[in-house]
């Protein structure tokens, strides 16, 4: 546990910039009706359940053109 205490000052920003990554890929998913491939429910899946690369592979592959 202690090992881990030692860590928390890195931790907090990673959290919260994948947190924050996440509700904003989340957002754009559930806004937007076009997408590249995909469709929005494959879409919520990624970006909810495979952490930080599941929005950027959202922003960089599956956003469809505005």
């Amino acid at each position: 546990m202690e090992n881990l205490m030692q860590y928390i000052p890195l931790l907090i920003p990673v959290i919260a910039l994948e947190f924050i990554l996440m509700v904003t890929a989340l957002v754009h998913v559930l806004r937007h009706p076009q997408y590249r491939f995909g469709n929005r429910v494959f879409w919520v899946i990624v970006v909810l359940f495979v952490q930080i690369i599941g929005p950027v592979v959202y922003f960089v592959a599956g956003r469809g053109e505005q």
